[in-house]
């Protein structure tokens, strides 16, 4: 069920391999004329025509820079084939004309990156006429209204791909796109993507793939605007030392926020780091970051059972995980992660040896997006109290809103918005006024940190206030929970979800203030009650095809109530990970959080409202 299975990915020639394995199932599902791929019924939002042009675009950003590299690709007339039909409006293929805010935009860059790095192929051996019509659809795209987020950069890939095969084009919108692209960067290598007065902290892993993918190609074949070009390098650079903190010890990258289905275009950027000659970290680490993330997903089941086709979901197939732009050639954005293709195999990023993890701190804080990463053995936690999206998004609170997120347990998505007793609830606190519907954490009114402690005050209702404090401990974190509500409400907090085995054979236990399951697999996960009164413990197995990890999973968690009229604290400490004996033997030796006014008068002292970045956005826009 994966392409990639068996694939070693210890040199240059084994990531050609992969570009190679990733690409040969699409062949059978070219149209007729080449402009098209339709991979089944499905697809997103928008028309027909947009969703198929996925499939043929997406690939090039692999298949150019193994082009660009030196490596043969049998298909490049398919390619023109395809973009001699797909521009010909009398063609019953043609893409449609490309509008404002238009999906089109994107594989206009697709095509545009195409372009610059292999024109000998797609470009130089097309017919006059046929340029024509390849430089009017693109020019077209790069006309019209993007998205004020990481869309802006289609328009300057494209742009820089036309300027490469000789069309002129006007650089004074896309400087205009590059300013407004200015405004979306934080502080320390940390960009926000979204700029909408309330979308400003969706911080994600557009980040890596985007902004500073898109950044470090305008920096390599731009170099004439010598300012910017060093600023997208410095930014890079220093998110790098940001990065790092996202992948587990065994390649593994913590899944966080929207468009997962891209699953190893994470890793793109150190490969956009090594086209640009960035040693942002020493080669031998980035290389390792970077092969032994590709290690991790050759072992997920990602590929469709017989033809090898990649599927939507994340670690396997999963639709309920997509976004409203997702359709079934989207996945192939992952084909990004081969960048550095592009270059010989004796240029250091592929000459040094591979280098395992540098040491890191156990407990990592990043104030800009409101972060604290835990590295455990086999297993990175990332407690989160800042960045967030716009609800226009689907799943937003399970997507960026939990208090952790974990790169062996990923998350979990609710399913039914009316079950509040078969929730999951992994990492999140939900609390329901009927026993039927329940609120999340949605959004904050206000963020702080303060040393590795994270705080949060959020409004599950306008009447209900939920003041949350999370703190990592070696091995586990604790949180604290202060809740004022005029009702009765019933509340349900979920530890981490770990696979189910077969046969009922994970042994689980529940007591009147914990819940922990010992999996027959070998993780432990359990949350334990340090409230007076204690809540009750229980273990529910959630729906299936919930977590993105696993499509059965067991999650421990404690039930409660909080009083009418009252004002009630919460507090708890979990503990997970991938060895029962290891964890089983803390499980018993719990920490004790903070008193709620312990935690006031830390955070009184020296916090730093996590907003601060998003002061100096304001001044800016």
């Amino acid at each position: 069920m994966n392409p990639l299975a068996y694939n070693p990915f210890r040199s240059r020639d084994d990531v050609v391999v992969a570009c190679e394995n990733l690409f040969e199932p699409l062949v059978p599902f070219f149209s007729p004329g080449k402009a098209r791929v339709q991979l089944d019924a499905s697809g997103s939002t928008w028309d027909r025509a947009a969703c198929d042009l996925e499939g043929f675009a997406r690939p090039l950003f692999g298949i150019a820079p193994m082009a660009a590299g030196g490596t043969s690709f049998p298909h490049w007339d398919v390619y023109r084939s395809g973009l001699k039909n797909g521009t010909d409006p009398t063609h019953p293929e043609y893409w449609g004309r490309v509008t404002d805010m238009d999906q089109r935009h994107v594989e206009a860059a697709a095509l545009g990156y195409g372009l610059l790095l292999a024109s000998e192929h797609l470009w130089d051996p097309l017919d006059a006429e046929t340029k024509t019509r390849v430089a009017t659809w693109l020019l077209e795209s790069r006309n019209s209204k993007h998205g004020n987020n990481n869309h802006k950069f289609f328009r300057v890939l494209v742009d820089l791909g036309l300027e490469r095969v000789g069309v002129n084009v006007d650089w004074q919108g896309t400087e205009e796109y590059l300013q407004d692209l200015e405004r979306l960067y934080m502080a320390n290598g940390w960009y926000r993507d979204g700029g909408n007065a309330g979308d400003l902290r969706r911080i994600d892993y557009y980040n890596a793939f985007a902004m500073h993918f898109y950044g470090l190609v305008y920096a390599i074949y731009k170099p004439q605007d010598t300012a910017r070009a060093q600023r997208f390098r410095q930014r890079a650079s220093e998110f790098a030392h940001n990065f790092q903190h996202w992948f587990a010890e065994d390649g593994a990258c913590i899944p966080y926020g929207r468009s997962l289905i891209y699953r190893h275009a994470i890793a793109a950027f150190w490969g956009a780091l090594a086209l640009a000659n960035e040693e942002a970290l020493p080669w031998g680490v980035m290389k390792g970051l970077y092969l032994r993330h590709l290690r991790w997903w050759a072992s997920q089941r990602i590929s469709r059972l017989g033809d090898g086709l990649l599927t939507l979901g994340y670690a396997y197939p999963n639709q309920l995980i997509t976004e409203r732009y997702s359709s079934t050639g989207s996945p192939w954005w992952a084909m990004k992660v081969f960048a550095p293709l592009c270059l010989p195999e004796t240029h250091p990023f592929w000459a040094s040896a591979e280098l395992s993890m540098p040491k890191r701190e156990s407990v990592v804080p990043f104030p800009i997006p409101g972060m604290v990463f835990c590295h455990q053995p086999r297993h990175s936690v990332m407690l989160v109290s800042g960045p967030g999206s716009s609800l226009q998004m689907r799943d937003v609170p399970e997507k960026y809103n939990k208090f952790a997120y974990s790169s062996r347990y990923g998350f979990s998505i609710e399913s039914d918005s009316r079950g509040f007793l078969a929730g999951a609830f992994d990492s999140m606190l939900a609390l329901s006024d009927d026993r039927i519907h329940f609120r999340v954490r949605e959004s904050c009114e206000d963020v702080k940190i303060c040393g590795n402690i994270l705080f949060s005050r959020w409004h599950p209702w306008p009447d209900v206030t939920v003041e949350t404090w999370l703190i990592p401990h070696p091995l586990w974190h604790m949180r604290v929970h202060q809740i004022t509500s005029p009702r009765r409400l019933w509340t349900i907090e979920g530890g981490f979800a770990i696979p189910k085995s077969d046969f009922q054979a994970d042994q689980l236990t529940e007591s009147e203030s914990s819940a922990c399951v010992d999996g027959d697999l070998g993780d432990f996960s359990g949350i334990r009650d340090v409230s007076t009164p204690p809540r009750r413990g229980k273990v529910t197995s959630p729906h299936g095809n919930t977590n993105v990890m696993f499509p059965r999973t067991l999650v421990p968690q404690l039930l409660g109530e909080v009083v009418a009229g009252s004002t009630c604290t919460f507090s708890s400490a979990i503990l997970a990970g991938p060895d029962c004996e290891l964890f089983g033997k803390h499980w018993s030796q719990h920490p004790q959080p903070p008193t709620v006014a312990d935690l006031r008068k830390i955070m009184a002292q020296d916090h730093i409202p996590v907003e601060i970045a998003l002061d100096i956005l304001r001044s800016l826009d």
